[in-house]
């Protein structure tokens, strides 16, 4: 008999956490972080991390572990993962994959190149050159170098340009020529896949309502303590949406009024941006969606039973 292993994907905002929960506690599941941004132990409230509460009632893996001051690949997560995956299947438990970070997702369903490891000289020097050059032109850079990422990654998408480049630049080949020959380690594994595809309506009024709660859990204290910290503007953290908007306010440049209402306006876009990924990338995924959560929680058990 396959092992089984639930992934429940969706945009932000569009309930999946407390989804989960429901399900985990109907099937004997425990949670594993999917999201790349709740991975941050500095942040809290701002990454909309699961509630100690949520914690107490299923258990929840890989959340709020790492420094902001580390790098983290998708490769680092997917090792972190693995293991848990295992660990759970040893407990007798059923892992189940929550998040909306379409690449780590990926990861799972069709793998993840086997690039070489870089050398930490030549991350030191692409991260120095973005920082010198500033974005666009790093960007124009890159595509005369690897023409291949062209179309492929967004020029505002900071992290994954600068994986192009040192890995182009390391191994003279592109990352996606070392695409071409991988496959999923979870080949044996009776994967349930679930995407939340919650109407743009409902998902505009779950943002704006975790905006507000954001605020009233000290989101403004968590950007303070990250900007204390002064950590390279390439790592990852960096761009978590709130940061910068937050640091006009403490700057006094920016209302609170303004900072919340581009907080709404700049987490609509990345959901915007997370619904076209899954049209790409999860077109083969159970998407379903009803306003009655207890509904779609039902009808969920039933696709994964």
């Amino acid at each position: 008999m396959s092992k089984k292993l639930i992934l429940i994907a969706g945009p932000t905002a569009s309930g999946k956490s407390s989804i989960a929960i429901k399900i985990a506690k109907k099937i004997k599941g425990e949670i594993l972080n999917a999201d790349s941004m709740q991975i941050y132990k500095e942040f809290n409230s701002l990454s909309s991390r699961p509630s100690k509460s949520d914690s107490k009632k299923i258990k929840h893996h890989l959340y709020g572990f790492l420094s902001v001051k580390k790098h983290f690949s998708v490769n680092d997560w997917l090792k972190l993962v693995k293991n848990k995956i295992n660990q759970c299947i040893e407990k007798k438990k059923i892992p189940i994959l929550v998040g909306g970070t379409g690449l780590y997702f990926s990861a799972i369903t069709r793998g993840i190149s086997k690039i070489p490891k870089v050398d930490k000289k030549v991350r030191t020097q692409t991260r120095n050159l973005y920082n010198e050059i500033g974005s666009k032109n790093f960007y124009k850079r890159l595509l005369l170098m690897d023409p291949l990422i062209k179309d492929k990654i967004l020029s505002t998408d900071t992290q994954r340009l600068l994986r192009a480049y040192e890995v182009k630049k390391a191994t003279k080949k592109s990352l996606y020529e070392w695409a071409l020959n991988t496959k999923s380690e979870f080949l044996k594994f009776d994967i349930k896949k679930i995407y939340i595809d919650i109407p743009r309506d409902d998902l505009l009024k779950n943002i704006n309502k975790r905006t507000e709660k954001m605020f009233k859990n000290k989101c403004i204290d968590e950007v303070k303590n990250f900007l204390n910290l002064n950590i390279n503007k390439s790592l990852s953290a960096n761009k978590l949406i709130g940061v910068k908007e937050i640091n006009d306010f403490l700057r006094g440049v920016s209302t609170i009024e303004n900072v919340k209402n581009l907080i709404n306006i700049k987490t609509r876009q990345y959901a915007k941006r997370q619904n076209t990924w899954s049209r790409g990338h999860m077109n083969m995924w159970n998407k379903l969606y009803y306003k009655d959560s207890s509904l779609l929680a039902k009808n969920i058990l039933n696709l994964i039973s």
